[in-house]
């Protein structure tokens, strides 16, 4: 009888994820990469939102029109705002009726505490509020944020991770000054529409919907984020029905699920861009022409050609086309190996030996570190090439403990800022942005000159300005802007792409059918 009950849970266990999927009221997301953080103070990454997000209300979300998600937004917590005539004076009327799990109201002193919380922590969120100087409740429900200088994007930071609104009372969970980070870091304490129940490392994560949620009522009972590390594996469920969307699979595999009739394919126009980090810091890549050399090394058409089969196109500068301030005419490198060969001569860097560090985050990566090592050997580089968990790498970055790095980045609001600051800007160095640890002092005058206008053409002309300067300085490998593929099973209804808000869902208002 044991060895009979044994089996039978043997055999329920192994048939639970199908069965969730088959459930009309659960969502399953398979995806290639473990949470890093849920501390919405303490994470720049995408990977982390998917779950932070739906956890958390903000003054403001991104807008979804005919079923297309926007760059512009609109009220979530706030319900209405007022700007003063010189852009420094934002008064915001939060919305009454919101509530924390506890019971403990949402209200203009709780957004001014999740505020001043992610500032005071000063990890890359805080760069995106990093215009605020000030803040009053000027009553319960009304807020008053003053800037240090007129900001024309700063609404649309306050849709960011950064600006999640945080339960105050998780004031009591700090550990000495850490601001409740390590609580933070396992555990959500928000008002959004779902919280999460279970996070297993390595295996899964439940979202689960409130009941009492004070905005439209999730359609969903709950989401489980599957962590699968292999494309195939992510492809096989898909297909099999066990999970209802799986994330970043091969492009090679594609073809396959185009022709399952119970799967949809879905593309879409991204600010995604993926590249490289050139530690400038580094002795061996301290030179320009090290640099250059590398940037003359890739093949890019052949990454996109046969790696990405055509899905992206060759970055032309920092700025993503599609994205105000881009240039069509900045200096681009191609593949030029005996220009390289020159360049290493020139800077006496002929035996070089480099290692390029990837994670499981992009299933093309590998492919991408396999074409860049035999390009670098082209040109009398060797290449060594080492793959790691996300969360070591990101660790890694930060701290500037690498030589090369395949990165992503998507921007968390549709400004250059999110790109020519959080890239170029000295004072950013590490997770916050500036992942090449890269220095300019006129490129510093620049960007951040830029970042105190509200006048977009002028600040056009000092973005284009630094481009020149950042294009021949080469602290990046620029390989490409992508194309976004999301597969999901046929069932799957609401589902809404927003390129702000990439490898992120809008689960409070996807269903099945």
């Amino acid at each position: 009888m044991r060895i009979w009950t044994l089996c039978l849970l043997l055999l329920i266990g192994s048939m639970a994820p199908a069965a969730f999927a088959a459930d009309k009221d659960t969502l399953v997301v398979a995806v290639s990469s473990d949470i890093h953080t849920l501390d919405p103070g303490v994470s720049s990454d995408n990977y982390d939102w998917r779950q932070i997000y739906p956890c958390y209300d903000r003054l403001v979300k991104y807008k979804v029109e005919n079923g297309v998600g926007l760059t512009e937004v609109e009220p979530m917590a706030a319900e209405s705002w007022a700007v003063s005539e010189d852009g420094l004076k934002w008064t915001f009327k939060i919305r009454k009726g919101i509530a924390f799990d506890d019971g403990t109201p949402l209200n203009a002193e709780a957004v001014r505490f999740s505020l001043d919380r992610t500032m005071a922590i000063g990890k890359g969120p805080a760069d995106n509020i990093s215009a605020i100087a000030s803040m009053t409740a000027l009553d319960e429900y009304t807020l008053e944020i003053t800037l240090k200088n007129p900001y024309g994007p700063f609404l649309q930071t306050l849709a960011t991770d950064g600006a999640s609104i945080v339960n105050p009372k998780v004031a009591a969970k700090a550990v000495g000054d850490d601001k409740a980070q390590a609580f933070l870091a396992e555990n959500v304490d928000g008002s959004g529409p779902f919280r999460i129940a279970e996070w297993t490392r390595g295996q899964r994560c439940v979202l689960e919907a409130k009941e009492n949620y004070w905005g439209d009522k999730p359609k969903l009972k709950k989401v489980i984020i599957r962590f699968m590390s292999e494309s195939a594996d992510r492809r096989m469920a898909l297909e099999q029905g066990d999970v209802d969307i799986a994330e970043n699979i091969l492009i090679d595999q594609i073809p396959a699920l185009e022709k399952n009739k119970d799967v949809v394919v879905n593309r879409f126009p991204s600010q995604m861009v993926e590249y490289v980090y050139v530690n400038c810091q580094n002795e061996k890549l301290k030179n320009p022409a090290v640099r250059q050399a590398l940037s003359y090394a890739v093949d890019y058409k052949g990454i996109i050609d046969h790696v990405l089969q055509g899905n992206g196109v060759q970055m032309r500068g920092p700025i993503p086309d599609g994205m105000w301030g881009h240039r069509k005419d900045v200096f681009q490198y191609t593949l030029d190996a005996a220009k390289a060969k020159e360049l290493l001569k020139s800077a006496g860097a002929e035996n070089l030996e480099l290692t390029l560090i990837y994670s499981e985050r992009r299933a093309t990566w590998e492919q991408i570190a396999l074409v860049m090592q035999a390009n670098l050997a082209d040109i009398g580089v060797k290449l060594n090439l080492e793959l790691m968990a996300n969360p070591t790498l990101r660790d890694k970055i930060d701290k500037g403990d690498f030589e090369l790095c395949l990165g992503a980045w998507s921007p968390d609001f549709a400004d250059p800022y999110m790109f020519m600051n959080f890239w170029f800007d000295s004072a950013k160095q590490g997770l916050p942005g500036n992942r090449s640890f890269y220095t300019n002092e006129k490129v510093d005058e620049l960007v951040r000159k830029a970042e105190t206008l509200s006048d977009v053409e002028e600040r056009k002309k000092l973005y284009s300005e630094a481009q020149d300067i950042i294009m021949q300085d080469a602290p990046y490998i620029f390989l490409y802007q992508i194309q976004t593929i999301v597969p999901l099973r046929a069932n799957v209804q609401g589902y809404v792409f927003n390129p702000m808000l990439e490898s992120m869902y809008n689960f409070e208002s996807i269903s099945k059918k």
